[in-house]
């Protein structure tokens, strides 16, 4: 027998190696935990700062103070958003799709949060409300939400088919910040990063492994609803695969626009609430 043979085929305990029961790698049972009951009070007594209504198959910025909440929510039509945040202050501190996921899981929902890039390793978001809570994760392994996508892109589509389409959310995100920032786009585009897709139901395929999206369950009047943990600066596209039924990075898929609202609480409802300060890891890093 080859060596190759060797390697390619299954050892005599194949069956029971399968059969070892996984090990959460994350246990976050000592994550901090954001006080609901506290969030859900300071926010009815919120009122409405500003909006920002971005259109389909586009991205538009937005600001949100810390302690100040924001709602995402798909208007006139079904429609899936790809979400980037930043530190308003200081760009490198960004939205850590990878690391949200290995604490969470694939999929975020009310409690969780949108945590940030290293050195700072800190909450930036916390989801207060979801109107889609309801789904949960279907027959397929599809849930809502995701951490797992990436956010569609001109060079994958230049990968795989030879395109030169210009409104996948990368470049619109892309855009948005450089106009939001009066910057030029090749400045913008290293700050754009991996997303929340806001609404996208995903997964992965049981067979292949493969990331799926299908109809999304979002409805006109579906929203999710945040906490800012730190100051704020939002990107937002509405994806050009509307509702990802069928495809994305599309001229033909029916896309709608996304609202985005921003609420003030009253100053006395958050008293004894405080920003989370930086990670505390003393970066020595053994040295």
């Amino acid at each position: 027998m080859s060596d190759f043979e060797h390697s390619t085929r299954p050892p005599v305990d194949a069956d029971a190696r399968r059969a070892i029961a996984p090990v959460i790698c994350y246990p976050n049972e000592g994550l901090p935990k954001p006080d609901l009951d506290l969030l859900r009070t300071a926010r009815k007594s919120a009122s409405k700062t500003g909006e920002v209504l971005v259109p389909a198959r586009d991205a538009r910025c937005f600001e949100v103070p810390a302690g100040h909440f924001f709602r995402i929510t798909s208007v006139e039509g079904p429609q899936v958003g790809d979400l980037n945040l930043w530190n308003l202050n200081d760009l490198s501190e960004r939205f850590y799709s990878g690391k949200t996921r290995a604490l969470h899981g694939t999929h975020i929902t009310i409690g969780e949060r949108m945590w940030s890039s290293f050195p700072h390793m800190r909450p930036m978001a916390t989801i207060v409300e979801d109107t889609l809570g309801w789904y949960g994760i279907d027959a397929y392994g599809g849930s809502v939400h995701d951490v797992i996508g990436t956010r569609c892109d001109p060079y994958t589509g230049n990968l795989l088919s030879g395109s030169q389409y210009h409104h996948c959310c990368h470049s619109n995100l892309t855009r948005a910040l450089a106009d939001h920032l009066e910057i030029p786009l090749a400045e913008a585009e290293p700050a754009v990063h991996d997303v929340l897709n806001v609404f996208m139901c995903t997964g992965f395929t049981r067979d292949t492994g493969q990331y799926f999206m299908k109809a999304s369950p979002v409805r006109p009047g579906d929203y999710l609803e945040f906490f800012a943990e730190i100051d704020l600066l939002g990107d937002l596209s509405a994806c050009p695969g509307g509702d990802c039924s069928s495809e994305h990075s599309s001229d033909t898929a029916p896309c709608f626009p996304l609202l985005v609202e921003v609420f003030a609480p009253e100053a006395a409802a958050l008293s004894e609430w405080r920003s989370p300060a930086p990670n505390g890891y003393d970066r020595t890093h053994g040295r």
